[in-house]
């Protein structure tokens, strides 16, 4: 059996369909699985086992893969990601429609393993983690975000980096190579997908915003503060597990090139309290209270 899946997204995207993909793989055991999504996730797709093989796949462009016996569209609403599946001509099709509708307010785990539910293939939302990896003792902050409207200030990141200490690796990619530079000050790490994902595995802390590294600490257990400005928790946070969520409670344009106003409401003190919480110390002194703090 030739199972196409597809999830042409970003690595935070990869890692809340896990569950949904394992799902997959228990009900079908002997398919060949194969997964159309980004080219630059092969090392995160490696570590799910759930797929046979990755399909590079750029976002919503013609799939290359005819006939599969099942497609799944894990990627959206459609009907553009509906289409570019039947164009496959698939034996079967699961996605969202007339009869499997579409719900706004739901979390993103939770989405998917209740869409495979409706065509009679069980999904555990919980089973989402990866296989641990040795612990390192880093403290890893994140700075970047894939749009403004999630990335806290720089200042502000610069600021919690300081009083952190000399065990913190600031991280990003090369094209956040000058953001990382101003946050760091010299304690920074610029890299591949596979160093960051084992160095966020191995760390005792991340601090980063609503962002794919945030999933990665999800998804290894690793204690996390998230800042959430536009998005709620709700819809994409961590569910359970060793984490503090920062938020205001409001909601805003997630494809904004500002940061959120809620997002700014955060503070730096903030930051500090949760983390040193999540270190095993007390309240930060002068740390603000106006933030919703979660840990679950």
């Amino acid at each position: 059996m030739r199972i196409l899946v597809l999830r042409a997204l970003g690595l935070g995207d990869l890692l809340t369909a896990v569950p949904a993909l394992r799902g997959l793989r228990r009900a079908h055991p002997d398919a060949e699985i194969t997964l159309a999504a980004p080219g630059w996730l092969a090392d995160a797709v490696a570590r799910i086992d759930a797929v046979d093989a990755l399909l590079p796949t750029e976002g919503l462009v013609p799939i290359d893969y005819e006939s599969p016996d099942l497609a799944v569209n894990l990627h959206g609403r459609g009907p553009q990601s509906t289409e570019l599946l039947r164009a496959t001509r698939p034996e079967r099709l699961i996605t969202h429609g007339a009869h499997v509708p579409w719900a706004g307010r739901q979390h993103e785990v939770v989405r998917w393993c209740r869409l495979l539910a409706q065509f009679g293939i069980p999904c555990d939302p919980d089973d989402l983690h990866l296989p641990p990896r040795p612990r390192n003792g880093a403290i890893v902050v994140h700075p970047g975000a894939s749009h403004g409207s999630r990335r806290w200030p720089a200042a502000r990141y610069a600021a919690v980096v300081r009083e952190l200490g000399p065990g913190v690796v600031v991280t990003g990619s090369p094209a956040e190579a000058a953001l990382v530079r101003a946050v760091g000050r010299g304690h920074s790490r610029i890299g591949d997908l596979g160093g960051l994902l084992d160095l966020v595995a191995g760390a005792k802390l991340v601090v980063c915003g609503d962002t794919g590294v945030a999933h990665v600490a999800t998804a290894y257990r690793t204690p996390s503060v998230v800042l959430f400005g536009p998005v709620p928790p709700a819809l994409w946070g961590p569910r359970s597990g060793p984490h503090r969520v920062l938020w205001h409670g409001t909601t805003g344009d997630t494809f904004a090139d500002r940061p959120d106003p809620g997002l700014l409401k955060i503070g730096v003190g903030d930051v500090l309290s949760a983390a040193r919480a999540l270190l095993g110390g007390g309240p930060w002194p002068g740390s603000e209270s106006s933030a919703r703090a979660m840990s679950g």
